[in-house]
């Protein structure tokens, strides 16, 4: 059993003892925090208003209600979308003129996991210095002051959120709803028995697109490991060519990661939802500037020079990612996760802006989903890591590696990344267990597993 805390929420899993779970004490205690946090940052005289939403985690309802009734203690009124995605609840945030929100989602975590996430006021997640602060009040609870009982905050639940963010996705400037209703195109969706499965179908049907739904009753209980990696996606696989359709769409419980699956059953990559949004917005715009993490794929740098931007790679996180975009004025960025970013919503990783813009992508070009997917540089992924013992200095490590290949092209901003010709290494520490991580990116899978290979036999003998 786990509990995870660090500056962008608190995760873990449900039951078992306070302090090593998110059982019901520890939901309420860093709710308390947050709400004492937002507070602190507005004036007494005002009410404080707060949007909170959930997945459809078997937990979430009781976790939720424990963080409503939580803030309405502290003298905070609570909007309630009920299950919601995090892209609304971002979006609700402005949109109700509130001062934070929080999602009550453990993303990609399976069942038994659940968590709360946290907003500013712009419907972003928090900082590093905000979120250390929330986390310091925790652990001294005592600066956590309940409201006297005529001070109370309202509950208010607002439901059809989901609609309205959809609205707010058709509304802008690139989603050529004319032109995906013309291609009559037939998709099977796997909303993994979360909240994509309400999202996502209604999305499409807006969109004029044919929906065949698979796992979309949220319920839950997910049918397979909700990461959308290819290993746990055969079910929609088979369907999409059973049914002869022209793509397959996947996104994780909280639908703010988005896999394709080509007409023939392959995955597009999650690593090239964003290269292919990308691709089409800056094709639309005449150019612009991308960002993306440092673990992420190449290929989106690639497609940004063939336009003429300017590609620039963050820090892994996307709160790392969002300040890294408004730096660079960047008009596309995420994740190679399958995490979009399009500022032109908002600075959140959000599946439906980026299904619309992929389908618009695809009716433009007026090609297969495979033949567009063929059509971007090919670089294949590896992903490893090393176990370490808790004694083994980490930091060393990377410094060690960093100065070994000093003479090539070595970004430090998190861990080491080393870029060659045709290939890349990025060595991270985790924040949370004894381990480095070890992503590689090469022109075919023998050379990214074999560039990784070699890696993990170098940090090896450093340390024996």
């Amino acid at each position: 059993m786990t509990l995870i805390k660090s500056i962008s929420g608190i995760r873990g899993t449900i039951g078992g003892n306070t302090g090593d779970n998110l059982t019901p004490i520890d939901a309420v205690k860093f709710a308390a925090a947050y709400g004492t946090f937002i507070k602190k940052k507005n004036s007494e005289e005002e009410k404080i208003t707060i949007v909170i939403g959930r997945d459809a985690r078997i937990s979430g309802k009781m976790i939720s209600n424990l963080v409503a009734n939580t803030l309405v203690g502290l003298g905070i009124n609570v909007i309630d979308l009920g299950l919601s995605t995090t892209p609304t609840v971002e979006v609700a945030v402005p949109l109700e003129k509130a001062d934070g929100g929080i999602i009550l989602t453990a993303s990609h975590n399976p069942k038994q996991w659940n968590a709360l996430k946290l907003l500013n006021n712009k419907g972003e997640f928090l900082n590093g210095i905000d979120g250390a602060e929330i986390l310091q009040i925790a652990e001294n609870d005592t600066t956590i002051e309940f409201a006297e009982v005529d001070d109370l905050g309202y509950y208010k639940k607002k439901k059809n959120y989901i609609k309205k963010h959809i609205k707010e996705v058709l509304k802008l400037d690139l989603v050529d709803k004319k032109a995906i209703k013309k291609a009559k195109f037939k998709v099977v969706v796997d909303g993994v028995n979360s909240t994509g499965g309400i999202a996502i179908p209604a999305l499409l049907k807006e969109l004029g697109v044919k929906c065949i739904e698979l796992y979309c009753e949220p319920n839950g209980h997910f049918p397979h490991n909700p990461e959308p990696l290819k290993e746990h996606l055969t079910d929609i696989s088979e369907l999409v060519v059973k049914k002869k359709a022209d793509l397959g769409i996947v996104v994780d419980p909280d639908v703010d990661r988005l896999a394709l699956i080509s007409e023939d059953g392959s995955m597009f990559g999650e690593e090239y939802t964003l290269v292919a949004c990308a691709d089409y917005v800056l094709e639309q715009l005449g150019g612009g500037n991308t960002v993306s993490n440092l673990s992420s794929s190449r290929a989106l740098r690639d497609v940004t020079e063939k336009h003429g931007g300017t590609y620039t790679a963050s820090a892994v996180g996307e709160v790392n990612v969002v300040q890294m975009m408004k730096d660079t004025n960047t008009v596309i960025g995420g994740e190679g996760n399958g995490g979009i970013i399009y500022p032109e919503s908002h600075y959140g990783r959000d599946s439906l802006v980026g299904v619309a813009l992929f389908l618009s992508h695809l009716a433009h070009k007026k090609t297969s989903c495979k033949e567009l997917r063929d059509s971007y540089p090919s670089y294949f992924m590896s992903k490893n890591k090393i176990q370490l013992t808790p004694q083994i200095d980490v930091d060393k490590i990377l410094e060690t590696m960093a100065a070994n290949y000093k003479n090539e092209d070595v970004n430090t901003i998190d861990g080491v990344k080393i870029d060659f010709a045709e290939e890349w290494v990025h060595l991270r520490k985790s924040n949370t267990e004894p381990i480095i991580r070890i992503y590689t990116e090469s022109t075919s899978q023998e050379n990214a597993d074999a560039l990784a290979k070699r890696f993990i036999t170098e940090i090896q003998q450093i340390i024996q």
